[in-house]
């Protein structure tokens, strides 16, 4: 169908539902009210037409949910289905036609957990899980009952009856995303810049001309291929490989594209905006309250679009189907806040700055500025000692953006300021540049500035092209060196000082393993035996009123502690008390069994004390030995645990010292390969405490995360650096998340940017967003370790 082009303007707005699991009517089916307050982690990614049938979303949350129309005014969506069966992030969705097998239709989900899932829409049951991938799977096409599948492992895989028929490399970086054109043929984009023309296993064309990333794909009726790009940029391409048309108009990353068969192009990107494209020309922006992930077309021309505020919104021409007045002035309102959020003015944010109150406090000096906030604007004043009033002097000009903001130093902007760690114990120094400089003639005058070398010379300009990404400068023809006279650098004796400019960075990256090595030993035993006098009574304290312990009381005299297994206890803890001699102390295997026992047979509400114990036990040399004969074993006592206490509403408690246990693990080099295999259980399994109210289970997680990203760096496991990743982003974007936590996070994510493989993962994860934001924090640790990633990201 055709559309007369008009403005589009807001229709409805989807949000997630978890805070009202309540209304659910059957195991998966769920009805809410339009527009109920979503929870926080709701944060949309990926969108797929379904058809007529309804929208598919994904999120960071873990789960895909299914929108359908809401029949009773043919205006809003709601939330039919929630899908849960990812462990991480969920980001590319196709969809599955109505069939034999599939009567109503079904949605394929891929995520950063390296998994493919084929639901089932009738049921909302996952009917296929695909293995295969080593990394992320960015795309999913069908082509004819085969699943299409790529993944930041550089690999094409095809699937079919759910087995794996063939893969390949078919990119020489990460794959971003794929699409089928209606000849049949697939074509990809990568990280390496190209998009490849697939039939078969057999590459027909690379499509060179982007500077960066590929990021998103599109068929476009009639005419050839659609790519959106981290250049900023979108390109039309014949299938030959002609050029046809670029359009330029985003100012950052461009990560999805659409087309209508009216020939109307939408985009959507890192700079809050989803773009409308007519003719190759812009002729509306869309402005949003976020980045936007993705942008897709309605059949009849509607949009919807996927934003980092966690919200998908659709957009309209038609006047009849447009947003009420309330609920379109909500909007304006939120945009405004976010706008007002973002501005900065003198270098301040706007919503820093105080009212005009601030104002009817005089000056303490004449001619002494303040800056105040009127409106959405920053107003100057000066204080007139004379007349003893505020004068006005002007509105101060906007700042940049967040995301083009330049560093100061001295009181002068530059594109760049670096530190550079010259050893030795002398401090940090900064190195300004800006890019239309020559860096022969900056690194001159810094050295002298300085006081340092000429024989540096090289090494800061090789430092300075490498950092700001200008791997082909050619230095001016005309331009001659004061020293030697010559347009080109004479090395001159072999550097004393081979890392003179490295980046200098405060908390990344972590070496070496954290610990949690104090405890309470009266009040573990005092727990441990109070739970016992339980176990030997009928009674049960207050707290364990609304657990079902039937089974256990009934086999108390199996369960039950008799006065020399507690005596047995606390000899154990006197061993751990007595850390002097440690190097010496030896438990015997009847104070191991006696845990053992404990661990298998107590009541799950009554095993923190006893976890807390083993805890303690394997900081012990000579416990952690012992232990490790109980995991090498099929009956691997550890694995049980784990699966007890994170089986359906575990205790905070039970998370809480079960996941120290694991924790400490790491500290003892013998349990590293244990930690490696069953690093996906262990992760998965724990995941739900990044979400917990409790902030010590919080905290005992991100250290977790923390151990695993220092591990998985030594041992170079990529794509148990990516499991981790995704996690600690998942953490550390929250606002919510306790700051000790939040850091520790931050750290993993740091570290494995800077010494892992992960780096373009992360990149492609807004990391650069999740750090400008923990920047803002009042928390000094958590704005300097955000520093830090951001030099990282900075790094080529």
């Amino acid at each position: 169908m055709d559309i007369d082009f008009k403005e589009y303007q807001l229709r409805c707005q989807l949000r997630g539902h978890e805070d009202d699991l309540n209304t659910k009517k059957d195991p998966f089916i769920f009805s809410y009210d339009f527009l109920l307050v979503g929870a926080s982690s709701f944060k949309a990614r990926g969108i797929c037409i379904c058809g007529n049938a309804g929208i598919a979303t994904s999120s960071r949350d873990r789960t895909v949910r299914f929108w359908t129309l809401d029949e009773s005014q043919k205006r809003d969506y709601t939330m039919s289905k929630m899908l849960l069966g990812h462990t991480s992030f969920v980001g590319p969705l196709s969809w599955i036609p109505p069939n034999e097998e599939f009567p109503q239709g079904g949605i394929i989900s891929g995520g950063m957990d390296t998994l493919i899932l084929v639901w089932n829409l009738a049921t909302g049951e996952k009917v296929q899980m695909l293995k295969g991938h080593k990394l992320q799977v960015t795309g999913i096409a069908l082509d004819g009952s085969d699943i299409i599948s790529v993944s930041i492992d550089c690999t094409l895989r095809r699937w079919r009856g759910g087995q794996q028929l063939e893969a390949w490399e078919a990119h020489n970086a990460a794959i971003q995303a794929i699409v089928k054109l209606p000849s049949g043929e697939l074509v990809t984009g990568s990280s390496d810049m190209t998009l490849k023309l697939w039939k078969g296993k057999s590459c027909i064309h690379t499509f060179v001309g982007h500077t960066d990333t590929v990021r998103g794909l599109a068929v476009m009726p009639n005419l050839g291929i659609l790519s959106a790009s981290h250049d900023g940029s979108i390109r039309l391409w014949a299938i030959s490989g002609e050029l046809l048309m670029e359009m330029v108009g985003h100012t950052s990353i461009v990560y999805s594209v659409d087309a209508h068969a009216s020939g109307i192009i939408v985009s959507g990107s890192e700079d809050c905006s989803a773009k409308i494209w007519k003719d190759g020309v812009c002729v509306q922006s869309i402005e949003h309250p976020g980045c936007v992930w993705d942008a897709k077309f309605l059949e009849n021309g509607d949009i919807v679009t996927a934003c980092s505020d966690g919200v998908v919104r659709v957009w309209t021409l038609d006047h009849d189907k447009i947003a009420d007045a309330v609920e379109l002035d909500l909007f304006a309102s939120l945009l405004s806040q976010y706008k007002i959020s973002r501005k900065r003015v003198g270098g301040l944010k706007l919503e820093d700055l105080p009212g005009l109150d601030a104002l009817k406090t005089p000056g303490t000096s004449d001619g002494q500025t303040k800056v105040v906030r009127e409106g959405d604007n920053g107003v100057a004043y000066a204080w007139n000692m004379r007349e003893q009033k505020w004068d006005k002097i002007g509105e101060v000009v906007d700042g940049p953006d967040d995301n083009m903001k330049r560093p100061v130093l001295d009181g002068i902007q530059y594109d760049y300021v670096f530190d550079v760690d010259i050893g030795d114990g002398e401090p940090v120094r900064k190195l300004p540049y800006n890019r239309s400089e020559n860096p022969y003639d900056v690194a001159d005058q810094w050295l002298l500035k300085e006081n340092l070398p000429l024989s540096f010379r090289q090494q800061i300009v090789e430092f300075i092209l490498q950092n700001t990404g200008q791997k082909d400068f050619t230095p001016d023809p005309l331009f001659r060196d004061p020293y030697t006279g010559s347009s080109a650098y004479i090395p001159g004796a072999p550097s004393k000082l081979p890392d003179v400019a490295k980046p200098s960075y405060k908390h990344i990256p972590k070496k070496g393993m954290l610990v949690f090595d104090s405890a309470q030993f009266d009040g573990i035993l005092r727990k441990i035996s109070e739970f016992n006098n339980t176990l030997l009574s009928d009674a049960l304290p207050d707290f364990l009123l609304c657990v079902d312990l039937n089974p256990f009381l009934k086999e108390k005299k199996c369960s039950s502690l008799n006065e020399g297994d507690m005596s047995r206890l606390s000899a154990i803890v006197k061993i751990l008390k007595d850390t002097s001699h440690y190097h010496s102390s030896r438990f015997s295997d009847v104070d191991v069994a006696l845990m053992m026992k404990l661990l298998k047979t107590w009541p799950v509400p009554m095993l923190f004390p006893v976890i807390d114990v083993m805890r303690m036990i394997v900081l012990h040399p000579d416990g952690v030995a012992k232990l490790l004969q109980y995991v090498k074993n099929e009956d691997d006592i550890v694995s049980e645990l784990i699966k007890k206490v994170t089986a359906s509403s575990p205790l905070p408690a039970n998370l809480l010292t079960s996941i120290r246990v694991v924790t400490n693990l790491f500290k003892n080099s013998c349990f590293h390969e244990w930690l490696l295999a069953h690093r996906g259980e262990i992760l998965d399994a724990f995941s739900s405490c990044c979400s917990s109210s409790n902030k010590n289970v919080q905290m005992s997680y991100a250290t977790l995360l923390l151990n695993y990203a220092v591990l998985l760096i030594e041992k170079k496991d990529e794509e148990g650096q990516s499991q981790v990743l995704s996690a600690a982003l998942e953490m550390a974007e929250e606002d919510t998340i306790d700051s000790d936590a939040r850091f520790r996070a931050l750290v993993a994510i740091g570290s494995l940017m800077l010494e892992g493989l992960v780096r373009r993962v992360a990149l492609d994860f807004d990391v650069v967003n999740i750090a400008k934001a923990a920047k803002a924090s009042k928390d000094a640790k958590i704005a300097e370790v955000a520093a830090d990633i951001e030099l990282v990201a900075k790094q080529n």
